[in-house]
């Protein structure tokens, strides 16, 4: 892991859920003496909205501006994603299995990053920064580093004043950042990451498997309260973090 990735901006808006990655960018960004002019989170319908609720809780806390975007309304037209379709199960088990297909929603990082770009320009701010990380899953097409550097040269010319895309976390893996997060005191069992939404996380999905084997892999301790039903560490360790 390298703290010095790429070159931090005086000044951002973060692309902020909610969840383990981005709640450790902001931290991340602050050690760096990043300038945070505001957190934007974005509703699109997604079944774990609760994340919602965790990011303006923790924007409260660290002083910075939070905004939500409302874009419920386009629900409808992201297909069959398991994320927003009502009749469509979240499934269970690790990213790496082919049914994790069904957590796409088309075209996410875009739409996300384009609004944001919009608020960053308004309050000139240097760039948008958002939490992609090296381990993200092929199963995410908007989350490869091919389509986040295509996206960085077009925000660049959407307006007389140049917007940059930073990626603090492009060249480290989760577990990475959950050592981050710990060493920064971002009290990562807080953040939300269960795609199912529950009112704890169920401990079966695919990205409450990964963000158990990160904190595994990290050697911290994970304080995440998970539902009675969920497998223990040792249980997906013995199985290769399958389900």
């Amino acid at each position: 892991m390298d703290n010095l990735d790429e070159k931090a901006p005086k000044s951002a808006v973060a692309v902020y859920s909610g969840g383990m990655d981005s709640t450790v960018m902001l931290y991340h960004m602050r050690e760096l003496g990043v300038e945070i002019k505001g957190a934007l989170s974005v509703n699109y319908g997604q079944k774990h909205s609760k994340e919602l609720d965790v990011a303006a809780a923790y924007c409260r806390e660290l002083g910075i501006e939070h905004r939500v975007a409302d874009l419920s309304g386009l629900q409808g037209i992201f297909g069959k994603s398991s994320l927003t379709n009502s009749d469509e199960d979240v499934p269970e088990g690790h990213y790496e299995e082919d049914q994790m297909k069904s957590t796409v929603v088309p075209n996410r990082n875009m739409i996300l990053l384009a609004i944001a770009t919009s608020w960053a320009v308004s309050l000139e701010a240097e760039s948008v920064a958002y939490a992609a990380h090296g381990g993200d899953h092929a199963i995410y097409p908007d989350c490869r580093e091919e389509f986040a550097n295509a996206l960085d040269k077009a925000i660049r010319l959407c307006d007389w004043s140049e917007v940059s895309l930073y990626r603090p976390f492009v060249k480290w893996s989760k577990a990475d950042i959950a050592g981050a997060g710990y060493r920064l005191g971002a009290q990562l069992e807080r953040t939300w990451s269960c795609y199912k939404g529950g009112a704890d996380h169920c401990g079966r999905c695919g990205t409450c498997v990964e963000r158990r084997e990160a904190f595994y892999l990290a050697g911290v301790e994970d304080l995440t309260p998970y539902e009675a039903s969920a497998p223990s560490v040792e249980e997906l360790v013995k199985t290769g973090w399958k389900i």
